[in-house]
């Protein structure tokens, strides 16, 4: 069967479907006559990628619908069962502010009860962090996030953890898809949200764990002491854009002792289609774009935004002239990894065994520093799921301390409550150190450059190439073949010292298309289809003897990569 009537064929079955709903079917047929629609939605499942689905919501097997998520949900029944009795498993489910997130999360739930499966579910949005602290803190046997982090508005997605917490790894996550492939849309076990509730089988998750996972959240904090004595003196302007942050940042905010908090009004409230910004990015500067406003009538200390789910933070700290300027993730990490580490020794709590984890796009600066505190550092593949795994391995053996997570796309992680990056956290402990130095008579962009000064001037710049579709998908994989079969020797003027192709596995990681080079003065970069979003991802970095040096280093650099990129 060609491919075209393979995709008609799936077509077709979709609307003859009794299983089906109307709506569903008449999306179907607005499209019947647009064979390239026909062939994006249908000539493909929706991947169990990288922890879960994630994808434009409508109807199709490429698409994010009640379908696909039962689907997805039977396959991890299954699996569940495959480990376990049904009395023995429980899930715990939380969504955020999306489209169709809550009735993607119930859905989850009565598949979960048709296979006599427990559904511990949030009765309303509640940041992914919660979700990782609720699976462990329930006894659960795995977790499911319903979102789609910082992507535009159409898509959702599906996030699926283990019962340490932490979303799946790859030997799970590959178990987890054989189960998928396996199930039939006719297949799908499901109970009514009424049978499910008189089985006691669909349960609703409240204030109890919220109050728990503050109260993890906020034993992190290392200098509650000066935040209670300046909490009401330094400004912080905070906005949620439209997510599931607003109230867990704000509460651990103020649990600490900050008392000077304005959250962006236009921001505040949920908003699934995130009407005020292009992107509900905290890594893009337009994010920030209400927040600075009200900062400068404010006059505030430092900026803090949250996305969707509440997993990664951005700030934004006075330079020295005044003006306001957006940390990346790599300077936000280096900074908690500084206030962190040089708080325990200080007070003598720094452990000989503590370990900083960071992913292997993500600068070196944060490892000097934590080297230079004594701290081992320790490399991981791109995706927090990989530093929440190191996590549990500590906790079995003892045979190291985990210190701090991070990775460049702003994610961090202190504490063991978790095994993924948490936005409230973040926000607290960015908070606090602005406090710390603040009554140092400092702020965090001078204690940033104080940092160059001892560390070296570290640069990161990223560089995406968004490519959607069949074709797009395509497009990548010929980018990464042709970098793959003719590896540069030379770039920018510098030899190329080693190539790491990750693809076979190294330094003992799993297999991942990755190409990492490293040049002989140092500097690197990466080339790195998303697992997420229909991109390829370039990574920069260089080590200046000053700012203007590493500007200059990282622009020879992109403009000699990219050049071949977009050739």
């Amino acid at each position: 069967m060609s491919e075209t009537n393979r995709v008609q064929s799936l077509f077709d079955r979709w609307l003859d479907d009794p299983g089906i709903d109307a709506a569903t079917k008449a999306e179907l047929r607005a499209i019947a006559d647009q064979p390239a629609e026909v062939e994006d939605r249908f000539y493909k499942d929706l991947e169990f990628g990288t922890g879960g689905l994630r994808g434009v919501i409508g109807a199709g097997t490429n698409r994010m619908n009640l379908y696909t998520v039962g689907r997805a949900t039977q396959g991890l029944a299954q699996f569940l069962l495959a480990n376990a009795a049904a009395a023995d498993n429980a899930v715990a489910i939380a969504y955020d502010s999306r489209n169709q997130s809550p009735e993607f999360a119930l859905e989850a739930a009565l598949v979960l009860a048709g296979n006599g499966i427990a559904a511990y579910v949030f009765d309303s949005l509640r940041p992914t962090p919660e979700l990782s602290f609720a699976v462990r803190h329930l006894g659960a046997t795995a977790g499911i996030v319903v979102t789609a982090s910082h992507n535009p508005p159409e898509y959702n997605g599906y996030k699926v953890y283990g019962k340490d917490g932490g979303q799946l790894v790859p030997h799970d996550a590959e178990r987890v898809i054989a189960q998928i492939r396996d199930v039939a849309f006719a297949s799908i076990r499901k109970l009514t949200r009424e049978q499910a509730e008189a089985a006691g089988l669909l349960r609703w998750i409240g204030r109890e764990a919220d109050e728990a996972f503050l109260a993890a959240v906020t034993s992190v904090s290392r200098h509650a002491e000066v935040v209670r004595e300046l909490g009401d003196r330094v400004s912080i302007v905070y906005t949620p854009l439209h997510g599931a942050g607003n109230l867990s940042v704000r509460a651990a905010l103020a649990r600490v002792g900050f008392t000077n908090v304005t959250v962006v009004p236009e921001q505040e409230l949920p908003d699934a289609n995130f009407s005020t910004v292009k992107s509900p990015n905290p890594e893009e500067k337009e994010a920030f774009a209400l927040a600075l406003k009200l900062a400068e009538q404010v006059n505030a200390d430092v900026v803090i935004g949250t996305d969707p789910d509440c997993d990664r933070m951005g700030a934004v700290v006075k330079d020295d002239n005044g003006q306001y300027v957006v940390l990346n993730g790599n300077q936000s990490g280096a900074l908690m990894v500084h206030y962190l580490l040089s708080s325990m020794k200080e007070r003598g709590d720094l452990p000989a065994n503590g370990v900083v984890v960071k992913t292997i796009v993500t600068s070196e600066m944060g490892a000097v520093i934590a080297e230079h505190y004594g701290a081992q550092v320790m490399n991981t593949l791109t995706g927090f799921k990989y530093i929440g795994e190191k996590m549990t391995q500590f906790a079995a053996t003892g045979a190291h301390t985990f210190l701090f997570g991070y990775e460049e796309s702003y994610g961090y992680l202190a504490g063991d409550y978790a095994r993924d990056k948490d936005a409230v956290l973040a926000s607290m402990l960015i908070a606090e150190a602005a406090a710390y130095y603040k009554a140092q008579g400092s702020g965090l962009y001078d204690v940033l450059q104080e940092l160059y000064r001892q560390h070296g001037y570290f640069l990161e710049k990223l560089e995406s190439r968004t490519l959607k579709g069949k074709d797009g998908l395509e497009q990548i994989g010929r980018i990464m073949d042709d970098w793959r079969a003719h590896p540069p020797t030379e770039v920018a003027g510098r030899q190329v010292a080693q190539v790491l192709d990750y693809a076979p596995g190294l330094d003992g990681l799993p297999p991942e298309n990755v190409l990492k080079y490293v040049l002989d003065d140092h500097s690197w970069f990466c080339l790195r289809p998303s697992g997420t979003e229909p991109k390829i991802k370039v990574y920069f970095a260089v080590r200046g003897q000053s700012a203007e040096d590493a500007s200059a280093r990282a622009d020879r650099l992109v403009q000699a990569v990219m050049s071949r990129v977009d050739g």
